[in-house]
């Protein structure tokens, strides 16, 4: 058993120091126990940023009597839960899942209906937090990012983990909101890691562990396996990354294409993919997965409808409409569907989205039950080029384009819950 010291880092006061292999450390300056140590410590540079259950976190900033209460963010009885905080969790309550399922886990939760702008508001105090620390960030999505701080140790005149934990205090500090980090020699370990210790973690996997790590990790611990590939992995015997190792390497590869050949590659932690700041934002949607196949016509138009006002609502946040109306459809046999529509003009507004991508819903029905429905934009434009001559087949589009966002300025005002479409609450 090595005796080196271990280089340690302390998440409250930032405080560095050193503590003796296998004993628990505690930071000497303020007696904390959230204190790190790794031999890796201070040579990892990547780092993956995960707010913790962000929207939920952002509703009880705003309203403190929320703090102790069960929160969860969704839709009316037949919508879906879009997030819930940690109390309600641990209940059993899921994002995703049907709301009526998720109140009969937490009878006494309280729910809110989500506030994108508000939420894509907070996001960007976050993000010119992190904009002090490098330029080199790609963001996943409104509460997480992956930050490269590669050559940032003399401007800062720290490592890349103390400028990490300091960061994630200033977020709790200034923002209001938690945060977890992930820190590693690649994004794909970055983000396992992000996820190892929530709410308010912080955990690092280097590279001389990586392979120990690895190995007896679930095949689904890959990010971006789906449920179908996930499931015919399952089906050949590969449950664990040991099990995909041990494999024929030439037939996974016969078998799985391109994907095969990635699995192998992050299977021994191998990922070469850089953090992309300058990655073109190619489009905007959202979707839900379902826990049970839903054909129910009225309780898919209201998922519609919510789909459509998220990726609205992040359309709006970014000045950007689309060219491109793009609906997809994940059957119960997991086959996908994909529709597409080209309007006359780029569209942003969630009431042209859903009009748009309604018909394409109607026209797949016979196709159910459905166990993912997702829609949004692609082909970006500026907003300013959205729907500017209004619809000559629809002379009542301007009218509802005004009221839209009329009442995006009530909510970002007084909140989603001030004004609310019937439709929303399907």
């Amino acid at each position: 058993m090595s005796t080196t010291p271990l280089p340690a880092l302390c998440r409250d006061c930032g405080a560095t120091f050193e503590v003796a292999a296998g004993a628990r450390p505690r930071c000497p300056a303020c007696r904390s126990p959230r204190a790190l140590a790794h031999p890796e410590l201070h040579a990892l540079s990547i780092a993956h940023l995960d707010c913790d259950a962000f929207y939920a976190s952002v509703e009880k900033r705003d309203d403190p009597a929320l703090r102790d209460v069960p929160l969860i963010i969704g839709g009316g009885r037949r919508g879906v839960v879009s997030t819930a905080c940690y109390i309600a969790r641990t209940r059993g309550v899921r994002s995703a899942m049907p709301m009526f399922k998720a109140l009969k886990l937490c009878p006494e939760a309280a729910v809110i209906k989500p506030r994108m702008e508000h939420y894509a508001a907070v996001s960007r105090q976050i993000r010119a937090l992190m904009d002090e620390l490098t330029p080199m960030i790609e963001p996943l999505s409104l509460d997480e990012a992956f930050l490269d701080l590669s050559g940032t140790q003399r401007l800062h005149g720290m490592s890349p983990a103390a400028a990490m934990a300091r960061l994630i205090r200033r977020i709790e500090a200034e923002v209001g909101v938690s945060a977890s980090v992930g820190l590693s020699h690649n994004k794909f370990l970055a983000k396992i890691a992000s996820d190892l210790d929530k709410p308010r973690g912080f955990s690092v996997i280097g590279r001389a562990e990586t392979e120990a790590f690895l190995i007896d990790k679930p095949i689904r611990i890959v990010w971006g396996i789906g449920e179908a590939t996930a499931a015919k992995l399952e089906g050949e015997g590969i449950r664990t990354l040991r099990d995909l190792l041990r494999a024929d390497p030439d037939r996974v590869m016969a078998r799985h294409g391109a994907m095969g050949a990635r699995l192998l590659k992050l299977a021994r932690g191998e990922d070469a993919r850089r953090v992309a700041p300058d990655a073109a934002l190619k489009s905007i949607s959202n979707e839900t997965t379902f826990d049970e196949d839903v054909s129910d016509p009225d309780l898919l138009d209201g998922h519609l409808w919510r789909m459509a006002e998220k990726a609205a609502g992040r359309a709006k946040a970014k000045g950007l409409a689309g060219r491109t109306v793009t609906l997809k459809l994940k059957r119960a046999d997991f086959r996908l569907l994909t529709r597409r529509a080209t309007p006359p003009e780029p569209v942003q507004l969630a009431d042209r989205l859903y009009r748009i991508a309604r018909p394409m819903l109607q026209r797949e029905m016979n196709a159910g039950p459905f166990r993912l429905l997702g829609v949004g934009i692609s082909d970006l434009v500026p907003e300013s080029e959205a729907e500017r001559s209004g619809d000559l087949l629809d002379p009542d589009a301007g009218r509802r384009g005004a009221a839209e966002k009329a009442a995006d300025a009530i909510r970002q005002r007084f909140g989603l819950g001030a004004i609310l479409k019937g439709r929303s609450l399907r």
